[in-house]
């Protein structure tokens, strides 16, 4: 398939009228010129990815009931089926995240019952999309319909994104939303730029020192209503919040120096922060709250009436409806949890990890395993079933030369590509090294995921070349490129036994663990 792009010439881009050269600046490269061609490589590998996250999706599953933390959400998600949405059981110490993932997770309950295919479809779903968000932000970012496909093989070929896919668990589904959000940003820049060359067309740029207003952004507020779905899956949305707030702010400070605009900085304060800010954080924040849609109409709801029940006295803050007192006063002790939820210094988790091993996968996780008896059928005797979460290493091993290399691509060229996938990916890294005691799980690296794929994407453009420079120069590049995807794609399949349960003998279960942190 990728030679088959490769020779249809993906790099061809829609012939653009003349510009002029500040025009071309602001534009950039167009985006190719094979958009049918686009959506079906773009379908055919979502199928294809949905097929493989879908197949024996109710295995495995602890004599019929969920496996590891699914235990938590399942059950949570069964709950809120049960109650129309919202969680009531006062005696259930665990519900410490919001309500929307596991209200995703009820949907899928409803349709299957409470089994592994009620209990995972939602999460399946997610994944699946997660290969469509995908492969079009690399196709925008690297305007090649071949690297977008390529990105799509890469998706589907992670271990971490495989196996969350098929879990009953909320990261897959805090990483779509971070995903859905990051590609409404980018077309959001290229919807400013294009408004800015044709007010540059038309003269009027200059106008003002500030630059031109730039009417409704539509993928601005899409932007803002992801990220806000993301925080009501988990309060860790918050760090994707900030970290695309900023990257927004950035894409227009540049857009209107490239416009010419005499004072780009007070431009972009002016015209632009204050609805980026609604966007960002008052669009978010109404999200959130939104998912507790539920909880505010029930009377039983968890913590519901708080303030009422524990007769705290309002204070300052007796404006302030009762049903909103008491969430928030909720959330100050869902607060105190995280913050108590420390590594036992005589007991810790045996599969904790510290975020300095995620970017390399160093100390995945177990999250099934049995053997003997209860795991036959691999041919042969003490047969194992296992499903570990484990990034592929032919893409995970890559993440610190990926890191230095968009670094320097960032700092040292001025690609604005590099900056825009390391700021995706730092969001979901560096704000766990500001608590190191914390507990702390390889799961949580869920989101760092699509943003090494992209950023591997865009290593591979580099590689590949320009079908403008030479048959020879993009014939090794393809030739490079297309053995690496070989090699992703046979890892992955190397890993299969152990990402989805099969059975396999004591000695094929030895070598699926490369490190011995792997054990």
């Amino acid at each position: 398939m990728i030679a088959t792009l490769a020779h249809a010439e993906p790099d061809r881009a829609v012939t653009p009228p003349p510009y002029s050269d500040r025009e071309a600046t602001l534009l950039g490269r167009p985006m190719p010129a094979d958009r049918l061609r686009g959506w079906l490589v773009t379908l055919a590998l979502t199928v294809i990815g949905g097929v493989v996250r879908f197949q024996n999706l109710g295995f495995p599953t602890d004599k019929g009931t969920p496996v590891f933390d699914e235990k938590y959400y399942a059950a949570q998600a069964w709950q809120i089926l049960r109650n129309g949405g919202y969680e009531d059981n006062a005696g259930y110490e665990y519900i410490v995240h919001p309500p929307l993932a596991k209200q995703l997770i009820a949907a899928g309950e409803a349709l299957f019952g409470y089994n592994g295919w009620g209990w995972r479809f939602a999460a399946a779903i997610a994944g699946t999309l997660i290969v469509l968000l995908t492969i079009r932000i690399a196709r925008r970012l690297t305007r090649s319909t071949l690297l977008g496909g390529i990105a799509g093989v890469l998706v589907i070929c992670d271990g971490v994104l495989h196996l969350q896919s098929r879990m009953s668990m909320l990261d897959i589904f805090i990483a779509l939303f971070v995903v859905a959000a990051f590609a409404c940003l980018l077309a959001d820049r290229d919807q400013v730029r294009t408004r800015l060359a044709i007010a540059v067309r038309d003269g009027w740029v200059g106008e003002s020192p500030y630059g031109p207003r730039l009417g409704f952004r539509w993928w601005r507020f899409g932007a803002g209503l992801m990220i806000g779905l993301a925080f009501a899956v988990k309060w860790s949305g918050l760090y994707h919040l900030a970290a695309f707030g900023l990257l927004c702010v950035a894409f227009d400070v540049a857009a209107r120096r490239a416009a010419g605009v005499r004072r780009p900085w007070v431009g972009t304060i002016v015209r632009d922060v204050a609805p980026a800010l609604w966007a960002f954080v008052g669009i978010a924040f109404l999200m959130y709250l939104g998912s507790w849609w539920a909880w505010f109409a029930s009377e039983t709801g968890t913590d519901r009436n708080y303030v009422a029940i524990k007769e705290i006295a309002p204070g300052f803050f007796g404006w302030i409806p009762p049903a909103l007192r008491s969430l928030g006063d909720y959330s100050m002790n869902v607060l105190q949890f995280h913050e108590t939820l420390l590594t036992p210094k005589d007991q810790p988790h045996p599969w904790e990890s510290k975020p300095w091993t995620w970017p390399m996968g160093l100390r995945p996780m177990l999250y099934y395993y049995e053997s003997g008896d209860a795991a036959a059928g691999c041919g042969g005797p003490g047969c194992v079933r296992a499903t570990m979460l484990i990034g592929t290493p032919a893409m995970w091993w890559l993440a610190l030369p990926m890191l230095a290399w968009g670094l320097w691509r960032w700092i040292f060229r001025a690609d604005w590509r590099y900056a825009a996938v390391l700021t995706g990916y730092l969001a979901g890294l560096l704000p766990w090294f500001l608590n190191l005691d914390r507990q702390m799980y390889f799961f949580y690296a869920t989101t760092l995921a699509p943003f090494l794929i992209l950023g591997l994407t865009l290593a591979l453009g580099q590689i590949l070349g320009s079908a403008n420079r030479g048959f020879e120069r993009r014939g090794t590049g393809l030739a490079v490129v297309s053995l690496y995807v070989g090699l992703v794609v046979a890892n992955f399949l190397w890993l299969w036994p152990i990402l989805n349960g099969d059975p396999i003998t004591g000695e094929h279960w030895q070598t699926e663990l490369w490190l011995p942190s792997w054990h």
